[in-house]
């Protein structure tokens, strides 16, 4: 294990397909209820893509000025909004209190994607001078780590990571290491993404990533670990988390949800979209986490699944948890919650580190719905329902486009 101090979580917040805030998130999930909706006819066009994963209800962010909102673009402000909540959470009482050593990191895989769409089309049908300046210093991935830095004066270290659908457990993964060593006393991880729109969802379309069809039935389209699961369901979204040293968050009084004891992160060097079918890069991933928390396979009570509902990624997922798990693998617990939630991409790992932090405190499993016929035999998959187990460690697995692999270990507070 590095050496170091401890890290916590000590609050949440979230803006996604499943809820405006947290325990909305934590609630629906646990329940196994969808998120996911047929998706308006402007986003699908007339494609075989017609669900997704939408922000439903969203007023916007409080406290927000009229000139700072023309500026950001929908995620953004949920960005905001995830993070008043997580700050809330926390019971800073004011985050002045940490202002001096908090750093902030953003993770998106694409950012602000409709920034640059409106941009591109005021540049082909109105000209040049009717291009927003606000593209340059808003229409950026890191832009809204400046936003909240100003937002709260928080004064550490700001920027964004990009590492596709593993970017957010990338950046929890890096907020830990920041405290353990000492480089910052608090960190606000934030995912967010958007990209359920005519442009990505072309793309992916053209990929064949996306699951297809069921415009009759959008509940039943995200099937992870499903033998008839057809690709992802693509969600929209942002969520917050804020690490704290341990140490300085007991003597404030804060009650954290939850330990980031572990994280492992590697390349597969092997496609731009495939997973590498041996699962090297992802084995080696959740080994690294393994050792970085200095906690035995054996140890691990439940695992959130990256489980997106690709034919090859799920598949790539199982051959990696056998590997790094050993001979009990089939028997720890395994939950997708992306078959509720739909995949949020870039902010993906931040929502289920959420999840697996309320997981912790309630000593409840969520379920993965739609697995009506599961591809491997043999696993302990968490099915239909909700699932009461003592869970006193939660490993949380991230891949992504490009051979990202990512996992995060959660452990409950003592």
């Amino acid at each position: 294990m590095s050496a170091g101090r401890s890290v916590v979580v000590t609050g949440v917040g979230a803006v996604t397909p499943s809820g405006l805030t947290a325990p909305e998130l934590w609630t629906s999930v646990r329940a196994g209820r969808s998120g996911i909706t047929r998706i308006p006819r402007e986003i699908a066009g007339s494609g075989p893509v017609q669900v997704g994963g939408l922000v439903r209800g969203f007023s916007g962010a409080s406290d927000v000025s009229t000139s700072l909102a023309r500026h950001l673009t929908p995620m953004q402000q949920w960005a905001i909004a995830a993070t008043d909540e997580a700050l809330a959470d926390a019971d800073l009482g004011t985050p002045s209190g940490i202002a001096d050593v908090a750093q902030v990191i953003i993770a998106t895989g694409s950012g602000p994607v409709d920034a640059t769409v409106q941009a591109a089309g005021a540049l082909r049908d109105r000209g040049p001078r009717r291009v927003p300046p606000g593209l340059t210093v808003y229409g950026t991935a890191d832009a809204i780590a400046t936003v909240l830095s100003r937002r709260y004066g928080f004064l550490g270290q700001t920027h964004a990571i990009a590492a596709a659908c593993a970017s957010g457990a990338v950046a929890i993964g890096e907020g830990l290491r920041r405290i353990r060593h000492g480089y910052a006393d608090a960190v606000l991880v934030v995912g967010m993404e958007d990209c359920l729109g005519p442009l990505h969802l072309a793309a992916h379309t053209n990929l064949r990533s996306l699951a297809t069809g069921f415009g009759d039935d959008p509940s039943a389209a995200s099937r992870p670990f499903d033998r008839a699961r057809t690709g992802f369901v693509m969600a929209q979204g942002a969520s917050a988390v804020l690490l704290e040293a341990a140490d300085l968050a007991h003597e404030r009084g804060a009650r954290p949800l939850a330990t980031i004891a572990g994280f492992g992160a590697t390349s597969d060097a092997h496609h731009a979209t495939a997973p590498d079918p041996a699962a090297a890069g992802a084995t080696r991933a959740i080994d690294a986490c393994l050792a970085d928390a200095d906690i035995r396979a054996a140890q691990i009570d439940h695992v959130n699944t990256h489980g997106t509902g690709t034919v090859l990624g799920d598949e790539a997922e199982l051959v990696a948890l056998a590997q790094a798990l050993g001979a009990g693998a089939p028997s720890v617990p395994l939950t997708a919650t992306k078959s509720t939630t739909g995949h949020l991409l870039g902010a993906a790992g931040v929502t289920e580190a959420v999840i697996a932090a309320m997981t912790l405190r309630d000593q409840v499993l969520p379920p993965t719905i739609n697995l009506s016929h599961p591809c491997a035999d043999g696993w302990d998959f968490v099915r239909d329902r909700e699932r009461p187990h003592p869970v006193r460690t939660v490993l949380s697995t991230s891949f992504g486009f490009g051979g990202h692999n990512a996992a995060l270990l959660l452990t409950a507070c003592e």
